[in-house]
């Protein structure tokens, strides 16, 4: 592979893990996909077990995610459908502010779903308190497992 694209690569990589933090582009799926692209592309042993390390990481990152923010929110009490209506504010949230948006109407959504549902302030600011930190917990492990898939593709350009 031309030290171009290999640049090209490594700058998605870093856009990818960008896109992690902020949450605006699909992080994890952008590292991944860059460094299979580059794995395919370098073929060889070494190219294509990066490319199967990168796609295990990922699955490993994406479900590992899902599993902990959904025990975190189940311990919490936090149901479905206030989840839903978060996200339905955040996405609102996001064309109504920019850049700040999402994370706001995620945040009032779930609040006043959960104020609708339980009545009082306190235990709606609880459950509120969970979705984010579920939502933080979810975007900490993304960022590991992409962490570790540009390792993986750094130790293969190494290698080649």
């Amino acid at each position: 592979m031309s030290p171009v694209l290999e640049i090209v690569v490594g700058l998605l990589v870093l856009l990818g893990l960008v896109g992690i933090v902020v949450q605006v582009l699909p992080g994890g799926f952008l590292v991944c996909g860059s460094v299979v692209v580059w794995g395919v592309l370098t073929g060889g042993r070494v190219g294509w077990t990066v490319a199967v390390v990168a796609v295990l990481l990922t699955a490993g990152a994406e479900v590992t995610k899902y599993v902990l923010a959904g025990r975190h929110l189940a311990r919490a009490g936090v149901p479905r459908s206030t989840l839903v209506w978060g996200g339905v504010l955040g996405v609102v949230g996001f064309f109504v502010v920019p850049v700040v948006g999402l994370p706001l109407g995620f945040a009032l959504g779930v609040w006043g779903a959960e104020l609708v549902r339980l009545h009082e302030k306190g235990p709606a600011w609880a459950s509120t308190k969970a979705a984010l930190q579920a939502t933080g917990l979810t975007i900490l492990v993304e960022l590991a497992g992409a962490l570790l898939v540009a390792v993986a593709w750094v130790v293969g350009l190494l290698a080649t």
